[in-house]
Parts: C-alpha cells; structure tokens; sequence
C-alpha cells in the first residue's frame, strides 16, 4: 500500500514546483551513485532499508547487475520532508563510465543540479572532471557528497586530523574545478562550502551521513565516526544521522527549484524569443502557460510501444492532448503520460511545468526534440552537445541470415534510445556497423541483441579514423554526367577557431543565418562567405560564394547532398571528415531543370570535392583518450611500461605522498586489452581512468599501413584513389 500512497503525495506535490527538485546524481565510475540512490529509494519507502545499498534499484538492466556498472539513466520521483513541509525529488542515477558520458548530457538538460560523488580515497578521477564540465555547461548547480569515508578509517587508518586534511584537499580540487568550467558570472556563487552545509561525507554502503550544521546539532565529531568504526558500530552512527536525510535535506536546502533555476537556465538552453508568450511561460515555470518539453530519454518498449522521457518547462501535458514536435515538423497525439518510481512507470492524468515526464505515443520523437502547444510558433532547445564521439567500431550480422529484418529493425531502436551509438551498412561487404564510444559501449549493443533472441556474429573492435587536409586546392572544375552543369570547388581547412565555436555551439546549422554571419565576421570570414554558409556537418562547413549564378537556389538541397556524401566518407579511406571547408566559387547551370536533377548536380558537386581533398594534402587523425592512473609509487615503473609500450604518451607525473599519478595521451588504437596488462604489471594495485580526448593526426609511417587496411577491411582496392580519377 506505501507505493500507491507515494504516488499519491508525488501526484500532489509536481503542483506546487517551490516543493520540486530536479536533480542528478553523477561521479566518476565506481564512486557509489547506485549505492547512494538505493539508500534515497529506501527513505521514500519504495525498497527496504535492509536491502538498500545492495540491490542496486535503479540498475535495473541484468547486465548492469553483472557488470556492476550504470549503463542507463534511471529516473526515480521521491518524497522527503524538510521546514515542515513535504518535498519531491525527481532524481535520475546517470552512469559513471566513460562509455555513457552520452546518456549523461542527455540528463543533464532535464536536471537543475547534481550531487557530484566522489571516493574520499580516489578523489577527483577524470570522468568526475568530465561530467562536472557536462553539469556547469547545462547550468545544473553542483552539491558534493564525498563518499567511502569508512576506506578513510579502515584502510588509511586516518586520526580525524588526518580525515580532516583529505576532505579540504579534495573539496579545494573540486572547487577549483567550478571556478575553471562554470561561466564567470556563477564561478564563485556556486563554489561548495562545508560551513554553508553544500558538502556532506559519509558511506552510502553502511548508510550514514554527516554534514556540518548536522554535526552541530547533534553534537557529533569526526572521533565519533572513528569511534563507531573501532567499535563495529556503523549501524548507531547511521541511526543518528541517516545518509537519506543529510543528503536530501542538502538537496533542498541548497538546490534550486524550477521555478528558480528555468529563470537562469532558459536563456542558456533555449535559443527562442524570451520576450514571447512561450518565452515567458518557461522562464516562470508557468503551469497554465502554452506546452514545452524537451525530449532527453526514449526507451522502445514492446508493449507501450515508444516512451518518450524529458522534462516539462512550461505548460501541463494531458493524456489525448496534441503537441506539435518542432523538429520532426508534425503534430503527435499524448496516448499516456506517466511519472518514474525506478524501473516502474506510473500513470497520471496530469503532469505540469518543472517536472520529469513520461510520454506514451511520440513514435516521431527522437532524443532532443522539441514538443510545444499545436498553434504556438516555438523553437527547438539548443543542441545536445556531446563531449566525447563514437570512436570504435564493430561489425554484426546474424548468425542466422533469414533473421536479417529483425537484426535492422533492433539496430534501429538502439540507435534510436542511444543517439551516441551510429549504425552503418557497408555496401562494399554488406556488414552492418555499429560505432559507440568505446568497448563497454559495444559490448551492451551486444548484449541488447541477444536480450531481443538474436544471435549475432561480431568482428574484432575496429578504430573509427577521421580524414582531413593540411592544405589548399583552389578552383578545381566538376562537370554533371550531361556536361551541362558545372561547378567550381574550392577545399582548404577550416580555420581553428571557427572549428572550437562549432564544438561550443556559437556555430550552428540551426542558427538564424544572420546570427551565424555575425559570428563568422568576428572570427575573421568575409561577408559575402558569412552570409552564404549552406551546410555544417560536423565541423566541416559548405558555403556558396559565388555571384549571380541562375537557378543555384533550385540545386542547392542536390550540392548539399554532394557535401554530406564526400564528408561523411572521405576519399582517402572512406571515414569521416574534419574540419573541411568547402566554396563553390562559381557554377553555370543549365537552363531546362530536366537536365539539372539530382544524378546530374550531385556527381558534378562530389567529384571536384574529392579531387580537391586529394589534391590539398589530406592526412589522417586517430583518436586519443586522456588516461588518468593512480598507483603506489613501487608501481609506477609498471604502469609507464605499460602506457609507453602502446604508443602512449606520458603529459605529467605528480606525488600525492605515497600514490604516483601519472596522466597521458593513449592512442584508442592501441587501448584494447589494456585493463588486462595494467593489473598484470601493478598486481591489481592501478586505478585508472579514460576519457576521449581528441583527434590528432596519425603519425607519417603509420598512415600508409592504416589507409590500406581501412581500405581492405572495406572491399576497397588497396591504393586510395588519385586527383585525377575524379576530374575526368
């Protein structure tokens, strides 16, 4: 009965949004999230305090039980009491591994703030760093909750000075960390604080907590804590200050409610008009106001169908209501709307402004997408950004050919709940790839195969290269199949800077064009240039700077196609491009539109393009992961072995007393099986993490070796294609 009487409290409460807090929990892999969520669950009476910390509530997925690890964000709605008055808590468990930085960003958009977990022994490890950066850049306010405080007593064997000193270290690490990535106007008002009560310690495994104003009014020291772990006494200690309510009373105390937090968030995240009715509606979080939510989450259900998970912003979404989807550009009707208790999906009549919903029936929608009121002129949310790309590739087939529909089909739905996760077919081979941000990524693709009964064949993790030039090549003339079009294409790289504002979003295919040619002429670009940008792919930019020329407007969705053809597949080795910039400089198009279709202008648009990448230096870029390894000191010639031993790159080496850590630049290449090797050489003792760092060009004598297996595994002839094999 507790269930039911809790989704009635949490029904009540979504109304009154100063009572509502959005928030998620986020840390570096293995630093306890789960473990922390199952203690918060356990409080709101969904599990038993008993099985809390153990049964791993919100990792409800079996390979998530296997591998323990969060491979998926789990929403869970909870009620707690603080000042007197019932609160709900729309809490999302995002994962930790370097693999799911993707299902991270998309939770990021629907929170307003986070509670960072760190290990009180590892400290800050790289993928806390990473999803700090996530947080700040969505606006979401960070709380600190330092984790594993017993490994402090039990292994280090620390005096309460000693506990003491660790905690300023780490708290003064994560502070430096807000004042580095959050935006200058919110660096210091949102640094932690242990006086303030924004930090709290404890073990979320034995289910205690503490925070300063706590320790205050309960009279309780760190020789306390130190004392119950002598005299095996964990579970008084977590009686007297349980981790549920340090933890959920710092959430409401010093998290803000969307009310508060859609004022500051709004402007940063949605590119519409403020000064609008909609505008208004979602800077206020108004309820009665016209319908936006934007869509972070979609799960393929076999019974419900398509559920499409986000966050409300303004308005009340209703079951049988219609919303219009802004970027898919229809109308789509609300079949169910329903609230998250874990795994469960609850279903209600009504869920209004500041809230996590669930919606039923958006088969249209895809993770990102715009939902407004039908009749109201409203834009799209900022893009998602990414901080890392999918840089490994496998390739799948059934083991059973008849079963090909259904491996398509499920392939589809993957990448449809995982929008980090690209499929491809190969036509040279018939393969189907599968690209996704690292092995672990791969494997649950796998994994999520089988679940659906499929059996599948797949290939060794294949490196996912980027091509790209180093030089110019002007002028170069492309002729439609007919000879009566042509085009003249220019190629040379685009310049740094306007490749970082694309990765910051100052640069984007769905910006106003005037806004983008404002951008482009402070970063250097001629007006006409500015004004004329057709495409952005990537970080690759199309732009038509020719004059006068009849019926270009009519061709251009054709030369675009052209565009997206040559830089999703470069000449060199057929993978993706970077940083490519393309000019038409001039064309003469034939007069009768019979002869201008799309076999004529495509070729005539691809071919020169090509011709000119080969012609321009092209080279190509691997991608790098940033490792991070903290190990004894008596292993540290081990663990730089290893690192030198795959092409490795060691950046720097500090002491931090008895622990090394030392942080590199590690091929992805040369990557695979390394967790094997690092435990062999530092007998297990290495803590390590990695992160994609970036792409960088491939060093000269591996090129040639790389492009001819590229090209072999692909069905290619062995030698990349000459200029001239496009300029005849």
């Amino acid at each position: 009965m507790r269930r039911y009487k809790h989704l009635g409290d949490v029904a009540k409460i979504m109304w009154t949004p100063e009572q509502v807090r959005n928030i998620g929990i986020v840390a570096h892999v293995d630093h306890g999230k789960t473990t922390l969520t199952d203690s918060l669950v356990a409080a709101s009476g969904i599990i038993s305090f008993e099985l809390a910390g153990e049964q791993l509530f919100t990792d409800y997925l079996e390979i998530e039980q296997q591998r323990g690890i969060t491979v998926q964000t789990a929403a869970v709605s909870l009620s707690h009491t603080f000042g007197g008055k019932e609160h709900l808590i729309n809490l999302l468990d995002t994962p930790g591994h370097v693999d799911f930085s993707g299902d991270v960003t998309r939770a990021l958009r629907a929170i307003d703030g986070v509670i960072v977990v760190i290990d009180a022994v590892e400290g800050v490890m790289p993928q806390t760093e990473t999803v700090l950066r996530q947080a700040l850049r969505e606006r979401a306010r960070p709380i600190l909750f330092i984790n594993k405080v017993d490994r402090l007593i039990d292994e280090l064997k620390l005096t309460p000075d000693g506990m003491q000193a660790c905690f300023v270290k780490l708290i003064t690490k994560f502070n430096q960390l807000i004042r580095r990535y959050a935006p200058p106007d919110i660096a210091e008002k949102w640094q932690v604080s242990v006086e303030r009560g924004s930090i709290a310690f404890g073990s979320a495994k034995e289910k205690w907590a503490l925070s300063i104003p706590l320790m205050k009014a309960r009279n309780i020291s760190f020789k306390d804590i130190i004392t119950a772990y002598q005299t095996d006494n964990q579970a008084e200690l977590a009686k007297r200050s349980p981790l549920y309510e340090v933890v959920l009373d710092m959430v409401t105390r010093h998290l803000p409610n969307p009310k508060q937090a859609q004022a500051s968030r709004i402007p940063i995240i949605w590119k519409g008009n403020m000064e609008s009715e909609l505008g208004k509606d979602m800077l206020s979080c108004n309820p009665e106001g016209k319908i936006c939510m934007i869509v972070t989450d979609i799960i393929v259900d076999e019974q419900a169908g398509v559920i499409s998970t986000g966050r409300v912003f303004s308005g009340t979404l209703e079951k049988g209501k219609t919303v219009r989807l802004v970027s898919a550009g229809q109308d789509a009707r609300i079949q169910q709307v329903g609230i998250y208790i874990g795994p469960k999906r609850e279903m209600v009549d009504k869920v209004p402004a500041g809230n996590i919903a669930a919606l039923i029936g958006m088969k249209e929608a895809y993770v990102g997408e715009t939902l407004v009121e039908v009749g109201v002129e409203g834009k799209g949310f900022e893009e998602l950004r990414y901080i890392s790309e999918p840089v490994v590739t496998v390739a799948v087939e059934p083991k059973n050919f008849q079963e090909l529909p259904k491996l398509i089909n499920e392939l589809k739905n993957i990448s449809r709940e995982d929008p980090n996760i690209k499929i491809k077919i190969n036509e040279e081979t018939g393969e189907y790839l599968v690209s996704g941000m690292g092995e672990v990524h791969l494997e649950i693709v796998e994994y999520k195969l089988k679940e659906a009964g499929l059996e599948v064949k797949s290939s060794e993790p294949i490196v996912v290269y980027r091509e790209t030039i180093l030089g110019k090549a002007e002028h170069i003339e492309g002729k439609s199949p007919n000879k009566h079009n042509r085009f003249f294409i220019t190629v040379e790289p685009l310049e740094p800077e306007v490749v970082r504002a694309i990765e910051d979003g100052k640069v984007a295919q769905k910006q106003e064009r005037k806004e983008r040619a404002n951008v482009l002429r402070e970063l250097g670009w001629e007006t006409h240039a500015a004004r004329n940008v057709v495409s952005i792919i990537g970080s690759n930019i199309f732009v038509d700077v020719s004059k006068g020329v009849q019926y270009m407007r009519e061709v251009e969705d054709y030369a675009i196609e052209a565009f997206k053809e040559v830089v999703e597949e470069g000449p060199l080795m057929r993978e993706p491009m970077r940083r490519l910039k393309v000019l038409i400089t001039d064309a003469s198009l034939h007069e009768d539109s019979v002869h201008r279709g799309p076999a004529q202008i495509i070729p005539a648009v691809r071919r020169p393009i090509q011709a000119g990448i080969l012609l321009a230096n092209p080279v190509v870029l691997e991608p790098l992961l940033k490792l991070e390894v903290r190990v004894p000191q008596e292993f540290m010639g081990g663990a730089t072995k290893v690192i030198q031993g795959r092409r490795g790159r060691i950046v720097t080496m500090e002491s931090e007393e008895d622990i090394a850590i030392i942080k590199a630049s590690l091929p992805v290449a040369n990557s695979f099986g390394l967790a094997a090797e690092m435990r062999s050489e530092t007998e297990g003792r290495a803590i390590w993490g990695t992160e994609f760092e970036k792409f960088e060009q491939l060093p000269k004598e591996l090129q040639e070796q790389v492009i001819r297996d590229a090209r072999k595994r692909k069905g290619l002839k062995l030698e990349p294609p000459k200029p001239e094999n496009f300029m005849e």
